[in-house]
């Protein structure tokens, strides 16, 4: 069996429940779901879709590296939207973010009834 790893970093807002910011697991990490918090502040950032998608994004990218891992090195991430109508606003940010990979990771996107702290956003993936 392989190790396996918390990860922590407080570049990234701290867990609020029972869960870690991520997980490596041997090669792999398993980020845990990104929602638009400031980490200095706990508190989501001031916006719509657009702040809200690059402040959880940028979060992610803390976790990722924090872990050992990079953005280009995502194979799957599972998006969440509070409204499907937004699809296109995120996508443009989403493909912005990814564009310095030398691939597209898998991706689900859902549109859910109600996200943690009724934010607009949120993302996980799993990274090599």
């Amino acid at each position: 069996m392989s190790t396996i790893t918390a990860v922590s970093t407080p570049n990234a807002p701290s867990a609020i429940g029972p869960y870690s910011q991520a997980i490596k697991a041997g090669e792999f990490v398993f980020v845990s779901g990104c929602i638009p918090l400031v980490p200095s502040t706990m508190q989501i950032v001031e916006g719509g879709i657009e702040e809200q998608t690059k402040q959880a994004l940028t979060n992610l990218k803390a976790v990722l590296e924090a872990s050992s891992s990079s953005v280009g090195k995502v194979v799957k991430t599972t998006v969440f939207l509070k409204d499907m109508e937004d699809f296109a606003t995120v996508n443009k940010i989403y493909e912005e973010f990814f564009s310095g990979s030398e691939h597209k990771p898998a991706r689900s996107a859902v549109e859910v009834a109600r996200l943690p702290k009724d934010v607009l956003f949120e993302i996980e993936c799993i990274a090599g």
